[in-house]
């Protein structure tokens, strides 16, 4: 895709340990933005943040979990005291555990409820007052929820969690409403199958095969294609917003 150059831009990437949170801390740091790496695993933020500085970028590692409030604060805190504030926020941070909803799984519901909704919810409350303020002082600033086509279709056993992402695509609609006249730029992105490591959180060897056939059958999308994408809707012009994006394999109904 063509990019505009995103130097001078500081970008926060939640869930940026693996997956689509580290395909993109990548590329935007190649576009010359600075990146702020935040997920819990502090030994792979360490090893991420190194590389991209041997490819002459910009990246602070922060540890942080999504879920735990008093660990957002310390990380907003963080963020601030060495970059100050941001105008690009990334909510990559994503769990996917699938079972029938009559086993009852009260703590992957919760858990799914904590990191796909809550946890983009702390992460928006903490960073909407830098983006306010950077659209305000005419500069770009851009919201980007990485949701799933999982909002819309309806896969069995997936109930709890395409929930939690319809809830973020609905978030990412509404939001629109109050930060576009602001000149906030939200855009939600829906994934179909993508390579990740969302699909080894499942325990359900059923289920595990089943996504696992689905791959095999029809083909991924890779994490960078989807930090691809995140790239080309944040380099636009500041009065384009691509506000929904939904993005699947050739082969994917």
């Amino acid at each position: 895709m063509t990019y505009e150059n995103l130097s001078g831009r500081t970008a926060v990437i939640t869930g940026a340990a693996s997956g689509m949170g580290e395909a993109t801390a990548r590329l935007l740091a190649a576009r010359g933005a600075r990146v702020v790496l935040l997920a819990r695993r502090a030994g792979r933020l360490g090893e991420l943040a190194e590389k991209i500085t041997a490819e002459g970028g910009h990246a602070l590692a922060v540890t942080a979990d999504v879920t735990d409030q008093r660990s957002v604060d310390a990380a907003v805190a963080r963020v601030h005291e060495v970059y100050g504030p941001v105008d690009l926020l990334v909510n990559g941070a994503g769990v996917m555990l699938p079972n029938p909803v009559d086993d009852g799984r009260i703590d992957e519901w919760q858990r799914m409820l904590d990191t796909n909704v809550t946890g983009a919810l702390r992460m928006i409350r903490a960073f909407t007052p830098d983006l306010l303020a950077a659209a305000a002082d005419g500069r770009t600033a851009d919201l980007v929820n990485i949701s799933s086509i999982g909002a819309h279709v309806m896969f069995p056993n997936y109930a709890v969690y395409g929930a939690t992402k319809a809830a973020l695509t609905y978030l990412s609609e509404s939001l629109r409403t109050e930060l576009g006249p602001r000149d906030v730029r939200v855009t939600n992105i829906e994934p179909g199958l993508t390579d990740t490591e969302l699909g080894g959180h499942i325990d359900n060897a059923e289920l595990s095969g089943q996504l696992n056939g689905m791959f095999d059958a029809i083909g991924t999308l890779a994490s960078d294609d989807i930090a691809d994408l995140v790239g080309y809707v944040t380099s636009r012009a500041r009065h384009i917003n691509l506000r929904q994006v939904i993005v699947l394999p050739t082969r994917q109904a």
